[in-house]
C-alpha cells in the first residue's frame, strides 16, 4: 500500500516494490506550495476517474497507476473498502493524487496543516 510522507515543504508518495511495477513508475514527490485542494473519499476505487494508462486495475478489488480524464491525469493507489484522499495538485506531472489510506481524514488534515 502507498504511503504518504509529508515534510514541511513536499509530499511524498512512496509505492511498494509491486506496486512500482503494476504503475511503471517510481515513488512521487510534489512541493506542498502545489496542492490546491485536499478531500475525503469514502470509497476510493469508486472515485476513480478516467481511463487507466498505464496501470493496474483488478475490477473491485485495486487500481494502481495513472488514470486520464476529462480532469486530466490522477495518480491512483487504492484498493476495495478503504478511504482515500484525493489531492489536488497545480502545475505539476499530475492534476491529482488519489491515495488509500486507513485513516484518511487524519491523512486529508496533516496535508492541510
Amino acid at each position: 500500500m502507498a504511503t504518504v510522507h509529508l515534510t514541511a515543504e513536499r509530499i511524498h508518495v512512496r509505492l511498494t516494490a509491486a506496486e512500482k511495477v503494476w504503475a511503471l513508475r517510481g515513488d512521487l514527490s510534489f512541493p506542498r506550495s502545489a496542492v490546491r485542494a485536499v478531500t475525503v473519499v469514502p470509497d476510493g476505487l469508486h472515485e476513480t476517474r478516467g481511463l487507466r494508462a498505464p496501470g493496474l486495475g483488478v475490477p473491485g478489488l485495486r487500481k494502481v497507476g495513472t488514470w486520464r480524464g476529462a480532469t486530466g491525469r490522477e495518480f491512483v493507489s487504492v484498493r476495495a473498502g478503504q478511504p482515500a484522499v484525493r489531492i489536488t495538485l497545480a502545475d505539476q506531472r499530475y492534476d491529482a493524487l488519489l491515495v488509500g489510506a486507513d485513516d484518511a481524514a487524519a491523512l486529508a488534515e496533516a496535508v492541510r496543516e
